[in-house]
C-alpha cells in the first residue's frame, strides 16, 4: 500500500480519510524473533504502538560455568584479598601510624564480603557451581587470614597493647597500638557478617563448604583483641564494685538537696560513660556479643552480692555546736573563772578595721551514711549506660534476655532495700500481706541475695542475733563466697542447700513463724519441688 507524505492536491477537502488498517505481525517475523539466541542483541525492549500482541522474551537461564570462569573468579578473589590489605592514600593523623603503617580502614571487610556474597547468590540454582565457587574461597581467604594473623601479632606482643589496658577520663581514647589491632577485629568481625549472611562455616562435617576453620580463624583474631581491653575495664571496675559492702560515712552540707552517694558511686559516674563508649567500640563483631554479655553478668553479679551483704548502719545524729551543756567539768571551772575575772586590756589588733573575706565560709557540714537503696538505684542507672548485645539478632537474643534479667534483679533487690528501710512498710499490714509483698518483690530475685537482706531485718525488729550466712553453714565466708556466691547459676544450686540450713538453725532460735523463716520455707518448697 502507497502513502503520501503529503496530502494530494487533487482530492477535495471535505472528503474525509479514512484510517490506515492497523499492521498485524507476520507469523514469520515472530517465529524469526522467537528463534534468534539469546547471545544475539534483541529488540523486545521496544514495544510498537501499533501492535496488538505484546513479545516477552523468557528470562535467561543461568549457563554451566566451565573452568575459565572458575579460574577468573580465583584470581578475582586473590586480587580482592590483595586489595584489602593494601595502605590507604588518603592522610591520618600522625599519632594512628605505627611503624609507618596505618590502621585497616572501617568497610574493606564488608566490601570483600560482598563479593563473595555476590558470586555465591549468582550461581544458587546451580550447586555444582556453587560447590565450585565454595571451595575457590579456601585459598585467598586462608591466605587472608595469615595476613591477618601476622599484622596482628607484633601489635599484641607490643607492651604499648596493655599499657593502658582501660580507658581513663583523662586519655578515653585507644592509642595508636589498640586503634590497629580494633582495625583488624573490625575487619574480621565485617567479613563475618557475609559469613552469616551465607551460613559459610557452620557445618562440621568435612564434605560441607569447608570454611569452619576460616570462621573460627576470624573470631579468634576478635577474641584476642577485644578480651583483655574488656578485661582491663573489668579489672578496674570490680574493686569499684566490691567496696559498695563496706558503708562509708560521708560529709555533705546541711543545704544539701540530693541524695547523698557512695563514693565509689560518684566515681563510676565519672567513668562509665567512658566505658559505655569504649565497649561499644570494641564489640561491633557479632561474635563478641557473648563477651559483652559475660563481662555484664559478672559485674551486675559483683554488684548484687556486694549491696545484698552491707552491714546495715543506723544513721549517725548531725553533729552539733559544742555547747555548754556538753563541756568537761574542767573546761566549765574554766570557764566560770574567765567570767568572774575583770576583762584584760585587748590587745591593739582588737581595734583594726576588719573588712569581709574574699570568700564567705562553706555551711557546716553533716556526718551522713548512703543508703544502700539509693546507690543500688544509682547503679542501675549506671549499668543501662552501657551496651547490650543486640535483641532484634537470633544468634544474640538468648544473650539480651540474660542481660535484661540481670539488670532486673538490680531494681528488685533496690525495691526490697527501700521496703526493709521504711518504717511505714509494715503498718496497718498483717502478717500475711506483708509476706504476700515481700514474695512479690522477690519473685525474680536470687534467693542468696534476698536472704541477708531479709536476716538482717528479722534480726533487728525481732532482737534476735542472727549470724551471717557462711557461719550458720559452719564455713569462712572466703569460702562461701568462692563456692556458692561465684555466679547466678551456682548461687540457684546452692540455694535449697543452704535455705535447709538456715532453716535448722531458725528452728533451734524458735523463730520458725518469723516472716523470713515463712519467706524461706516457701523459696525452698519451690525450688525442691
Amino acid at each position: 500500500m502507497i502513502s503520501f507524505k503529503h496530502p494530494n492536491p487533487f482530492r477535495p477537502n471535505s472528503r474525509p480519510t479514512s484510517p490506515n488498517p492497523p499492521s498485524r505481525p507476520e507469523p514469520a517475523m515472530v517465529l524469526e524473533r522467537t528463534s534468534r539466541p539469546l547471545t544475539k542483541l534483541s529488540f523486545s525492549g521496544f514495544k510498537r504502538s501499533s501492535s496488538s500482541i505484546s513479545i516477552s522474551s523468557p528470562p535467561p537461564t543461568l549457563l554451566v560455568q566451565d573452568g575459565s570462569y572458575l579460574q577468573a573468579l580465583s584470581l578475582k578473589l586473590s586480587e580482592a584479598v590483595s586489595k584489602a590489605m593494601v595502605q590507604p592514600t588518603v592522610p591520618v593523623p600522625v599519632g594512628e601510624l605505627v611503624g609507618g603503617r596505618r590502621p585497616i580502614p572501617a568497610g574493606r571487610g564488608r566490601a570483600l564480603g560482598l563479593l563473595i556474597a555476590s558470586e555465591l547468590k549468582a550461581c544458587q540454582n546451580n550447586p555444582h557451581l556453587h560447590k565450585a565457587i565454595l571451595r575457590s574461597l579456601h585459598r585467598p581467604l586462608s591466605v587472608l587470614l595469615s595476613n591477618l594473623s601476622a599484622l596482628l601479632l607484633p601489635l599484641l606482643s607490643s607492651p604499648a597493647f596493655l599499657s593502658s589496658p582501660a580507658p581513663t577520663v583523662q586519655a578515653p581514647n585507644p592509642n595508636a597500638t589498640q586503634l590497629h589491632a580494633l582495625a583488624v577485629a573490625s575487619f574480621a568481625g565485617e567479613l563475618l557478617e557475609t559469613f552469616d549472611e551465607m551460613s559459610l562455616g557452620l557445618d562440621n562435617d568435612a564434605r560441607g563448604d569447608g570454611l569452619k576453620a576460616i570462621r573460627e580463624g576470624l573470631d579468634s583474631l576478635i577474641g584476642r583483641v577485644v578480651n583483655p581491653l574488656i578485661g582491663g575495664i573489668k579489672s578496674e571496675l570490680m574493686p569499684l564494685l566490691e567496696s559498695l559492702e563496706n558503708p562509708v560515712a560521708v560529709t555533705v552540707p546541711k543545704t544539701a538537696t540530693k541524695a547523698c552517694l557512695h563514693p565509689s558511686i560518684v566515681s563510676l559516674q565519672a567513668i562509665m560513660p567512658v566505658y559505655a563508649r569504649a565497649l561499644t567500640r570494641y564489640t561491633t563483631a557479632l561474635s563478641s556479643q557473648t563477651t559483652l554479655a559475660t563481662f555484664l553478668i559478672s559485674i551486675i553479679w559483683k554488684a548484687l552480692v556486694a549491696v545484698a551483704n552491707r552491714p546495715q548502719v543506723k544513721a549517725s545524729p548531725p553533729t552539733t555546736p559544742l555547747g555548754l551543756s556538753q563541756l568537761t567539768p574542767l573546761a566549765k571551772r574554766q570557764h566560770t573563772t574567765a567570767g568572774n575575772t575583770s576583762p584584760a586590756t585587748p590587745p591593739p589588733a582588737r581595734f583594726a578595721l576588719k573588712l569581709p573575706p574574699s570568700r564567705p565560709s562553706s555551711p557546716p557540714g553533716i556526718s551522713v551514711t548512703p543508703s544502700a537503696a539509693a546507690d543500688m538505684r544509682a547503679l542501675h542507672d549506671l549499668m543501662v549506660l552501657l551496651p547490650r548485645p543486640p535483641a532484634e539478632c537470633d544468634a544474640t537474643r538468648v544473650a539480651r534476655e540474660a542481660v535484661d534479667e540481670a539488670l532486673s534483679d538490680l531494681t528488685a533487690l533496690a525495691t526490697l532495700l527501700e521496703n526493709i528501710d521504711n518504717p511505714l512498710f509494715k503498718v496497718g499490714k498483717s502478717r500475711e500481706a506483708i509476706l504476700e509483698e515481700i514474695e512479690q518483690i522477690t519473685a525474680d530475685l536470687p534467693t542468696l541475695i534476698a536472704l541477708p537482706v531479709l536476716l538482717r531485718s528479722y534480726s533487728t525488729t525481732e532482737s534476735l542475733p542472727i549470724p551471717s550466712i557462711s557461719s550458720i553453714i559452719n564455713i569462712s565466708e572466703d569460702e562461701y563466697r568462692k563456692s556458692c556466691l561465684s555466679g547466678f547459676g551456682r548461687a540457684e544450686q546452692c540455694s535449697s542447700i543452704i535455705g535447709h540450713s538456715v532453716l535448722d538453725f531458725l528452728r533451734v532460735q524458735g523463730g520458725l513463724q518469723s516472716l523470713v523463716a515463712r519467706w524461706l520455707a516457701n523459696r525452698v518448697d519451690a525450688v525442691d519441688h
